[in-house]
């Protein structure tokens, strides 16, 4: 199949998913991103789509899918074709920063209809996980990392990190953990992780869904030596089976979202921020076992 074919078939099933969720879907926005990393469609795995309650998401539905090769930095590619801009922030020298000291398994990209291109993640290979203190070090990172090691090592968290995303508009960087240890899912660990970095008290559905939660994020930024987020995610192919209320909006996405052939498959996750906890859903349109997850 072309990469013609690959964009348009994209295209499509993203204008058709946007108009059932009344999200303004704008082809001068989409289009140039999907021609700039179409070499890539063919391939990707995943390709997903998602949405989130709290006013920062409402009125977008933002799609994720891997670049290929995994050698090639995407970012240079978003600049060269003005799908974000140029900048003298530590934002722009981080993802190079980061290639330049530790070995990446693959890219992916994260765009809003609405809101266009928005992230790089960068995967690192599952055996070889990395060290927050290596990161640390890295001179473009948000000093928050460092300032917050303690916190981490303290719950077995610093040798654990499998992925890095990094937010052109907001700023701010997604530090992912695998092999997260069980008690950091466990009610007992959780209410006092949160209650020591300052966030909300989690609510009776956000202990729920850490108790089968496959792995946890925090978003940091430059700005801020505090931790601003903190995630669970949850992976089902049956929403039913989640021991929470699902939210009307998502289950509206749910609904009219386009999805592949075959089983499936959801991630669902919860975010606590000082504004409060909100709630996300990533369906996958292609997937395939061993892919990671993110939300």
């Amino acid at each position: 199949m072309s990469v013609t074919t690959e964009v348009e078939e994209l295209y499509s099933v993203i204008e058709e998913s946007a108009r059932l969720l009344d999200v303004a879907c704008s082809r001068d926005k989409v289009w140039p991103i999907l021609t700039v990393y179409g070499d890539a469609l063919a391939h990707a795995t995943p390709v997903a789509f998602r949405v989130a309650t709290g006013m920062r998401h409402v009125g977008d539905l933002d799609c994720r899918f891997v670049t290929h090769p995994k050698d090639r930095d995407p970012y240079p590619a978003a600049l060269s074709n003005g799908l974000t801009a140029e900048t003298d922030h530590p934002v722009g020298a981080l993802l190079s920063d980061i290639r330049g000291r530790c070995a990446i398994d693959t890219h992916g990209i994260d765009f809003g209809v609405v809101g266009g291109f928005k992230k790089v993640y960068s995967v690192f290979t599952p055996d070889d996980l990395q060290e927050l203190s290596k990161l640390a070090d890295i001179p473009s990172m948000p000093r928050s990392l460092a300032e917050n090691f303690n916190f981490f090592a303290r719950h077995g968290l610093d040798e654990r990190v499998g992925a890095i995303a990094i937010d052109y508009p907001h700023r701010t960087v997604n530090v992912y953990f695998n092999e997260v240890p069980a008690e950091c899912f466990e009610s007992k660990t959780v209410v006092p992780m949160l209650r020591e970095i300052g966030l909300p008290e989690p609510s009776e559905q956000m202990l729920k869904l850490g108790q089968e939660a496959f792995g946890l994020y925090v978003t940091l930024s430059w700005d801020s030596s505090k931790i601003e987020r903190f995630c669970f995610g949850v992976t089902t192919t049956d929403l039913t089976t989640l021991p929470v209320r699902i939210e009307p909006e998502i289950e509206q996405f749910v609904k009219s979202v386009r999805h592949g052939d075959g089983d499936r498959k959801f991630v669902y996750g919860v975010a606590s921020s000082p504004e409060g906890e909100y709630y996300k859903l990533e369906s996958h349109l292609k997937w395939k076992p061993g892919t990671v997850d993110f939300i």
